[in-house]
């Protein structure tokens, strides 16, 4: 299904649909990938990201902006979340930028959801504070992302709780019961804790996943907890990708090992820096991960509309 939505300004138009073609993906890699290169962060998330190919998903809705026939401007809507509002992300190509091309895409993602909007701001910028103004949304949430040198790494041998023992992921064979431990462990978290398999077969097609990477821990043959880690090569950077303990498994510092050992697997792979997402109000796991040596790098931001 299409919709338009015809934008007042002589020459700019905003068409929302259900799902892209490959040729409309790819204009619209081109163009994050434009963005990327001057601003320095993806303004549009790895989900995000994922979401552009493979045909339609469930909730989620692409908002193509064209100004004098080009692709100009791009954002993304995810109403998947049972209690939160729709979640987006925008950008708009560095070459079009001024133009109030990212005010026209706001107001489009605040009519199409109902004025119950999220929006994320990658690396937490002016003017996409700015825009945030403009639009009435409010400061909601902060994602940090913090970064270490891997060489020296410099912490403490893993010590895994009594009875755990660690492998690495075997795709196929671990998938069910690996998203079964990640939604326990994430229960509280949008975005990770409703993981399904599609998600988990987008990411192990991507040329980033090596299972040797990627973390199982095991008490009496039942996955308990994981370290999934992440090599962003054209970077020279390791990720801390997601690390998530059962729910009575916590507490015990299987955490702590399972994070000294993927670190210690980056740092193998001859990698010079880690890095890692951390919601600055989870303020255990920032200081588990400060006590590791990691410091602020940059921080996105998410806005909200009054509820």
């Amino acid at each position: 299904m299409t919709t338009d939505a015809v934008i007042p300004e002589p020459g700019r138009r905003i068409d929302t649909l259900d799902e892209l073609t490959a040729e409309q993906a790819e204009a619209v890699l081109d163009l994050l990938a434009a963005a990327a290169e001057a601003d320095g962060t993806q303004a549009v998330s790895e989900q995000g990201r994922l979401q552009l190919r493979g045909g339609r998903r469930e909730g989620v809705r692409h908002l193509l902006l064209t100004a004098g026939g080009e692709l100009t401007g791009y954002a993304q809507l995810e109403d998947t979340d049972p209690v939160e509002a729709p979640a987006a992300e925008l950008v708009v190509h560095p070459a079009h930028r001024g133009r109030g091309h990212g005010r026209a895409l706001g107001s489009a993602l605040l009519a199409a959801s109902g004025k119950r909007l999220r929006v994320w701001a990658h690396g937490g910028r002016s003017a996409a504070r700015h825009l945030a103004q403009v639009l009435g949304l409010t400061l909601f949430r902060e994602l940090r992302q913090l970064r270490r040198p891997l060489a020296p790494l410099g912490i403490p041998e893993p010590v895994l709780p009594p009875g755990v023992s660690v492998r690495t992921f075997v795709p196929g064979r671990d998938d069910a019961a690996w998203l079964a431990v990640n939604a326990a462990a994430f229960a509280h978290h949008p975005e990770q804790g409703s993981l399904a398999q599609r998600d988990l077969d987008d990411r192990i097609a991507e040329p980033w996943f090596d299972p040797k990477g990627f973390f199982l821990a095991e008490r009496d043959g039942e996955i308990v907890g994981f370290h999934w880690t992440k090599t962003h090569a054209a970077e020279q950077l390791g990720e801390v990708y997601v690390v998530g303990i059962r729910p009575d498994a916590q507490g015990g510092g299987l955490g702590k090992a399972l994070t000294a050992i993927g670190l210690r697997h980056l740092a193998a792979e001859g990698l010079p820096t880690a890095m890692l997402y951390v919601d600055a109000d989870n303020t255990a796991a920032v200081t588990v991960y400060e006590r590791l040596g990691f410091t602020t790098y940059e921080v996105d931001l998410m806005y909200r509309t009054e509820s």
